[in-house]
């Protein structure tokens, strides 16, 4: 990365000063990946009822503001060198790009068998990945000047790089931004879930139905479940439990089953 600045700064290369500035943050997120990975371990005591499990969500957010600031960094750059481009070295830029393929090539193909669904080891991914389009994208702009000597190629690259990072960074946002804001998983309908409790035997009413994630791959479901006088409370608690945890993965789950009024059970 140190040899990359370098390269970069010599051969007025935006475009690898760009990959440096990414690779920088794939550094920090790797770092932190490691951090957070010690963190989530940690049991649950004390205050701290679920444990740090959050933490990777945190982690995320990080991630994706870094992505976010230098993307636009990277743009306001770019404008001024698409205006009056410098002099670049094509041939260093392109074979500082082909190094960074290989590189970024191995860690990517090593990431992509971890387990993604984890927004901490995602964001890591998603970092590696970009670092290789980018490079890339690096290549073909150190190729296009030593053919064309079309020097504004590196600026485009610059671009596509901060295109790249500002997706990434969009994509992690949004995703660590639900868990925090206590919205449902993207692929739990609470609707459905209510309707699918709602109809089973006995239920009279299902209502303060909250369905949530702690982390990546931790939701949580909470609700008020009213059924007919005479019932059996605990026996319709685990029938719906087990229709929760089977149709829609959601295990912990913290349900008040209690027998509803008489008057109600005549209105329905």
């Amino acid at each position: 990365m140190v040899g990359e600045v370098v390269v970069g700064v010599l051969a007025h290369s935006l475009a690898l000063l760009s990959d440096a500035a990414h690779m920088l943050t794939d550094a920090g997120a790797l770092v932190m990946s490691l951090v957070v990975l010690r963190l989530a371990a940690q049991p649950a005591r004390g205050n701290r009822t679920f444990g740090l499990r959050r933490s990777e969500i945190l982690s995320a957010q990080a991630n994706g503001a870094a992505l976010l600031v230098l993307a636009g960094l990277i743009v306001y750059g770019a404008v001024r060198r698409l205006v009056s481009p410098p002099a670049a070295n094509g041939w260093a830029i392109l074979v500082v790009a082909l190094v960074g393929i290989g590189v970024n090539f191995l860690a990517t193909w090593q990431l992509s068998g971890a387990n993604r669904l984890s927004l901490n080891i995602e964001g890591s991914f998603q970092h590696v990945l970009n670092d290789l389009f980018a490079f890339i994208a690096t290549a073909v702009a150190g190729a296009l000047i030593i053919v064309t000597g079309w020097v504004r190629a590196d600026a485009v690259a610059a671009l596509f790089v901060a295109a790249l990072m500002l997706w990434a960074s969009w994509r992690l946002l949004r995703d660590s931004g639900r868990v925090l804001l206590d919205i449902a998983p993207a692929g739990l309908p609470v609707d459905e879930i209510g309707t699918a409790m709602a109809s089973q035997p006995s239920v009279v009413e299902v209502h303060d139905l909250h369905v949530w994630e702690v982390t990546t791959e931790f939701p949580t479901l909470s609700a008020h479940v009213l059924v007919e006088p005479g019932a059996d409370c605990h026996g319709i608690r685990r029938e719906l439990e087990t229709l929760l945890r089977d149709r829609f993965g959601i295990e912990h789950t913290t349900l008040q089953v209690e027998h509803a009024p008489a008057k109600l059970v005549q209105i329905r």
